[in-house]
């Protein structure tokens, strides 16, 4: 029998559900060649994001990253963390030289960077490369 509570919980569970679907779609991964080439491989579009533990640009680039990851025009991004610490080779690779660097792929090919930016709306136009 489904009382009240029962109800209520389950009403819960599907909003979280619809919340959190988006989300998931960009959840932001450690960089992974083979992952990143499959993608690349599929013509998905790409974000890769060099972050700092102890960046203050990155923290400001996260919620605005967040918040975007919400929006539905943005669900097929795979996004891509690479550590600026601790991941040299893979800032030579790149070709970075800073933290807080956003870099779009459009498949195989390079859409658009971005370094040091905080606007929401630039950072939207650099994924909408990406699309």
């Amino acid at each position: 029998m489904l009382n009240k509570r029962r109800l209520l919980a389950g009403l819960a569970l599907v909003a979280a559900l619809a919340v959190s679907a988006p989300l998931a779609a960009m959840d932001k991964k450690p960089f992974d060649a083979k992952a990143f080439e499959a993608a690349q491989a599929a013509g998905q579009p790409i974000l890769v994001e060099v972050t700092a533990s102890w960046c203050p640009v990155c923290k400001a680039q996260a919620p605005i990253l967040a918040s975007l990851a919400a929006s539905p025009k943005f669900k097929g991004i795979a996004r891509f963390d690479i550590d600026f610490d601790t991941q040299k080779d893979l800032l030579r690779t790149f070709k970075v030289q800073k933290q807080s660097t956003l870099i779009t792929f459009k498949g195989k090919q390079e859409a658009g960077r971005s370094t040091g930016d905080t606007n929401a709306a630039s950072i939207e136009r650099l994924l909408d490369k990406a699309l």
